[in-house]
């Protein structure tokens, strides 16, 4: 039984410096980067390396930003004939998913990346069309953090839900500002240890997000999507998709709705997953499946250390 996934980081993972040390030490990764420069139309490798972080951060560039990084990881991988097997399945962590779908065959390198520019610039007009802001929630249960959102709307009359089910102990809320704070006032109240409101203006998964995906949704529908090598385990519904219109509807749908990762990750370890090797940049995913499951393994491979270590985890799995 193959028991290895794939996962894929999404927007807060980015950092100045992502992918450099993988363009400067292999031309397989360096020409991803050069031939996304290319199809974008302007400098993204030299806004990953050199920054500046504000710049980077902009949802606009941070997209496009972490799905090459990805790929260059991946061709850096392949280039150096590491023999990563094709995994049982594959999975991003919104924006992320999109770096899967790549890997997966659904989408080209180029309708990737082109995709993610597109969703990065209709979130950012979302949010300056309408304004909301997101908040992480420490642990105080799921069913308690629902009920708080689902109170303050009620009590509000706008807008705001859980986003993230990131792990155990971690979720995240987003939505209409008074509603979030509203909905934060209330977990405190019933016992959250921490809320913290988030750096951001965008309301992302939330229904303030529904201009961008029915905006994106004329994009995806001109795409070409073939169906996928490796079920891709989906955000929305965290179960396996391979099917051209199932993927083009989660793309559409994962927008306003929730990511279930915790839900995510706990079903391939259920379909017998006990390694997890997160490609591009940090290591955000991987601490979060270690709260989901202590047992599996984890390893982040985003540049030539990380890489390193690939080969010693696959050698020792042969073994």
């Amino acid at each position: 039984m193959n028991s290895l996934a794939l996962v894929f980081p999404g927007q807060g993972s980015q950092f100045v410096g992502m992918g450099k040390a993988l363009a400067e030490a292999f031309d397989e990764a360096r020409s991803v980067f050069q031939e996304a420069d290319e199809i974008l139309g302007f400098d993204l490798s030299r806004l990953c390396f050199e920054g500046p972080q504000d710049k980077l951060t902009d949802t606009i560039n941070a997209q496009p930003a972490l799905l090459v990084v990805s790929i260059a990881t991946m061709k850096a991988i392949e280039s150096q004939g590491i023999q990563l097997p094709d995994p049982a399945y594959v999975a991003g962590h919104s924006m992320g998913e999109y770096s899967a779908l790549v890997r997966a065959g659904s989408l080209s390198f180029e309708d990737g990346l082109k995709l993610v520019r597109e969703r990065g610039k209709q979130m950012k007009l979302a949010g300056e069309r309408n304004p909301g802001g997101m908040a992480a929630i420490i642990a105080l249960s799921e069913e308690k953090i629902e009920e708080a959102c689902a109170t303050a709307s009620e009590q509000t009359g706008r807008p705001v839900q859980i986003a993230n089910y990131n792990c155990p102990g971690q979720v995240v809320i987003s939505g209409d500002k008074t509603a979030l704070e509203r909905a934060m006032e209330i977990a405190r109240e019933n016992g959250a240890k921490r809320v913290i409101p988030l750096a951001v203006s965008i309301a992302a998964h939330s229904p303030l997000m529904l201009s961008a995906a029915s905006a994106l949704a004329e994009t995806i529908e001109r795409t070409d999507i073939k169906p996928a090598r490796i079920p891709v385990v989906a955000n929305v519904s965290a179960a396996p998709m391979a099917d051209p219109d199932e993927i083009r509807q989660e793309l559409i749908s994962q927008l306003t709705a929730s990511v279930r990762w915790t839900e995510s990750v706990e079903w391939m370890i259920g379909q017998g997953v006990d390694t997890f090797v997160e490609i591009g940049a940090g290591n955000v995913l991987s601490g979060l499946i270690r709260r989901i499951n202590r047992k599996v393994k984890t390893l982040s491979v985003g540049d030539p250390e990380g890489m390193e270590k690939l080969a010693e985890l696959l050698n020792s799995r042969e073994q």
